[in-house]
């Protein structure tokens, strides 16, 4: 892994974690599902159209690729931020970023119980961390009056986006990263914007924070965070890529707490790091089953 992918990984992981801060600002003042397809459909439209300026097309879209799109578009965007944007009306940025880190982990889990998949015996130490960190965070928590069903909605979307993980292969080979993801945004935003009337009164009264935070979201974890994603991964493989992962608990609950005053216990630290040692040792069994490979 060179100093250049090191470098993205990191911009990739504070522009990631960033965004459950900038979603519990936006989902305090307005419908999420609604406010979640307008992201989309923005971010969308602008990726697909700096694609078409990069003078990419989906016209050279493989039969993969396009399986890739609609996936991640159902499973990553409309179920995974869905569940997530529902959820932090009544849950903290930081409980949130924390739950949606232990991604890698499920993924790990998932297949090794299903698909056959080698996990080395650091990897079944860094899932038990894992589930460890997870309980000291959760039991604090649950103790301190967080909602249990926000919490059980950002689990299902965390298995969501496992399986969307394990589903999709190979996305990011074949070229066109830009119009991939402005297409697959799109998908997320023709989901929402179906499933989200049903739901909720659709209301776009935002204060200048909520539209600052909202603007921040498109452009940021929207377009430059997932475009990031799709190169570091072309770049060094998913598996490398997803140890960056491991930052996320660290930073989200960093952030949140910089920017929305949330506070930071004992067990959100110490569960906090569980989880990321968790992680990251889960994520560095498979590197190096790669590499022996």
């Amino acid at each position: 892994m060179d100093l250049r992918a090191i470098l993205m990984g990191l911009v990739f992981g504070i522009m990631w974690a960033s965004a459950f801060t900038s979603t519990r600002m936006i989902v305090t003042e307005i419908p999420p599902l609604m406010a979640l397809s307008l992201r989309f459909a923005l971010s969308g439209v602008l990726g697909v159209l700096i694609a078409f300026a990069m003078g990419q097309t989906w016209k050279n879209l493989t039969r993969n690729q396009w399986r890739a799109i609609v996936i991640l578009g159902l499973c990553q965007n409309a179920l995974y931020l869905g569940l997530n944007w529902v959820a932090m009306q009544w849950i903290q940025a930081g409980l949130a970023s924390i739950i949606a880190a232990t991604m890698p982990l499920i993924v790990a889990l998932l297949g090794w119980l299903f698909m056959g998949e080698r996990l080395k015996p650091i990897g079944v130490l860094g899932l038990a961390l894992g589930v460890a960190g997870v309980a000291v965070i959760m039991g604090a928590r649950l103790q301190g009056g967080s909602d249990p069903v926000g919490i059980a909605m950002c689990f299902l979307a965390a298995l969501a986006l496992a399986i969307a993980t394990l589903t999709v292969r190979g996305a990011s080979s074949g070229g066109n990263v830009m119009m991939i993801v402005g297409l697959q945004m799109l998908v997320g935003a023709a989901t929402l914007a179906l499933i989200s009337p049903l739901f909720e009164t659709w209301s776009l009264h935002m204060s200048a924070r909520g539209l600052i935070a909202f603007i921040y979201t498109v452009l940021v974890p929207g377009i430059a965070a997932t475009w990031v994603w799709f190169i570091l991964v072309g770049r060094i493989g998913a598996v490398r890529a997803a140890t960056f992962h491991f930052l996320t608990p660290f930073l989200g609950v960093t952030i949140a707490a910089a920017f929305l005053g949330e506070s930071l216990g004992p067990s959100d630290v110490v569960g906090a790091l569980i989880v990321a040692i968790g992680i990251l040792m889960v994520q560095i069994s498979k590197v190096n089953s790669i590499t022996r490979t």
